[in-house]
């Protein structure tokens, strides 16, 4: 075929949608599917993820080189640019493992809602990309059900270390998406549909059998709850997506967030969790109780098991904060630095179940215990599968309901050094934490009233869900990490006590 004459393409809005099911579709992504036209954020996050923080702010430094060869020189060197500076010399695992993990959440919250009910509406979905596909296909045949990418290669060394180069025949735009899709599907069937947004998608828009443009309007992105599937894990420390204000802001920030996160976590272990309580306040931690906590137990008496969903590591310590008195937690995987830092007792399980058993026990006779059954956190608004071995120990039960808010920094991290978690956590601005104390579980509720541990764990997760506003799942700490991190979570016993400090509140 030919050189092919650019059509005039019109705007998306005219598309029908009926129809569609046996048709095939290609679309371009940024600034097509997505709102936004700039993928550095996503080069941002792969550099610092994969990387280090030195590669993702000399990534940031080369903004404007990069934006001036854009508009002045070419499209492609920009690009090539972002790929060398941000991927150059990292292991192509690394970069697999952020893309699955940590683009996927940026992505889902920059999905345009009029391209998606369009392409959607089609059977046989195509993406055509600029972007390294590596970076792209996870989300897009997860989230938009795509069946293929088309996209950018990069060229690999025999060691499997991304060389920051492309291979053959280069980036893809203008003529190369165009090539790309005649060798996809030949001259006999090509696309029923070509979306792009710009004049580098004409080339490929036009041997398609209609083309249709996504206008430069303003328009909100598609709620994330429309997508296939909801975005329930994700990775990275970044909590808005790194544009480069945002990620210029919050690289001025760090140094500062890190003396503040350091005031913040060592002048409250030696005070009282009554006297913690206002200092919270004076370091600008917010914390929001509700409900009516239980007294402490009377001498001779057990403790209440305080049953909460889990949000942060720092869970059990804030909710000891709220009741404004010691209170123990059971975790997995403790490291003996955050054992001899932790102003509350925390106890390690053993995943041996008698055992833990008898921990949790003796725990219980000396006072108030904090347990978390969810056995790692969940950032979004969705409860993990609860583990039903406490609600067969004791029926002192109080269910907690944790909420965080956290505007700068995510607190929890799979792959990261699980040891900085807590100050992460209060390197945010204003962390805030919103406590509330349900009431006591009737009796009729637990196994005493002749109800099954594992009826009493699912009533408490809905019950918790039902505070929260958020929706229960069957998910476990296995899924999480085997989504985010290839492995089933399990701590190595070599390195638990280096790198690791509450695997089980990751």
């Amino acid at each position: 075929m030919g050189a092919h004459p650019h059509r005039h393409f019109e705007s998306i809005t005219k598309c029908n949608t009926e129809g569609r099911s046996n048709q095939t579709v290609a679309a371009d992504l940024d600034g097509t599917l997505l709102v936004s036209k700039s993928s550095f954020p996503y080069f941002i996050l792969v550099a610092l993820e994969a990387g280090s923080i030195l590669r993702a702010i000399t990534l940031l430094l080369s903004v404007p080189f990069v934006y001036l060869t854009y508009l002045f020189v070419s499209e492609s060197l920009a690009i090539q640019t972002f790929v060398f500076i941000s991927i150059a010399g990292l292991k192509i695992r690394d970069i697999e493992l952020v893309s699955r993990s940590v683009l996927p959440k940026f992505y889902a919250d920059d999905v345009h809602p009029q391209t998606w009910k369009v392409f959607s509406s089609f059977g046989k979905r195509y993406i055509v990309t600029a972007n390294p596909r590596i970076m792209v296909e996870p989300f897009v045949k997860t989230f938009l059900g795509v069946d293929k990418v088309l996209g950018t290669e990069l060229d690999v060394t025999k060691s499997g270390r991304a060389t920051g180069f492309i291979k053959s025949p280069g980036v893809l735009v203008g003529v190369h998406k165009r090539n790309a899709l005649l060798k996809e599907f030949g001259t006999d069937n090509l696309p029923d549909l070509g979306l792009g947004d710009r004049d580098t998608d004409f080339d490929f828009m036009s041997i398609c059998k209609e083309g249709y443009l996504v206008p430069k309007t303003r328009v909100e992105p598609l709620p994330r709850n429309k997508l296939l599937s909801p975005v329930i894990f994700h990775e990275g420390r970044f909590v808005q997506r790194p544009t480069p204000i945002v990620a210029l802001l919050t690289f001025l920030w760090l140094p500062i967030g890190i003396i503040l996160s350091i005031l913040r976590v060592y002048l409250n272990i030696p005070l009282p969790e009554r006297i913690a309580y206002y200092m919270y306040k004076i370091l600008g931690i917010k914390v929001i109780v509700k409900g009516t906590p239980p007294p402490a137990p009377k001498k001779g008496q057990p403790g209440v098991l305080f049953v909460c969903n889990h949000r942060t590591v720092l869970d059990p310590v804030v909710t000891a904060v709220a009741l404004g008195r010691k209170i123990s937690c059971v975790t997995y995987s403790i490291s003996k630095f955050t054992e001899i830092i932790s102003p509350i007792k925390a106890v390690a399980l053993s995943r041996e179940r008698d055992r833990d058993a008898e921990n949790i026990k003796r725990l219980l006779e000396e006072g108030d215990l904090v347990i978390c059954p969810e056995g790692t956190t969940c950032r979004e608004p969705f409860l993990l599968r609860f583990s039903a071995l406490f609600a067969e120990l004791t029926d002192r039960i109080v269910p907690v309901a944790i909420n965080t808010k956290q505007t700068v920094f995510h607190g929890t991290t799979v792959r990261g050094h699980k040891v900085l978690d807590p100050y992460f956590v209060f390197m945010n601005p204003m962390p805030t934490y919103e406590i509330t104390f349900l009431n006591k579980l009737p009796t009729e509720f637990t196994c005493k009233g002749g109800k099954s541990a594992i009826e009493v764990a699912n009533y408490i997760q809905k019950v918790l869900g039902g505070t929260l506003g958020f929706e229960c799942t069957n998910l476990t700490r296995k899924d999480k990490y085997a989504i985010l991190a290839g492995t089933d979570g399990r701590v190595s016993t070599t390195t638990t006590t280096t790198t690791t400090t509450k695997k089980e509140k990751a």
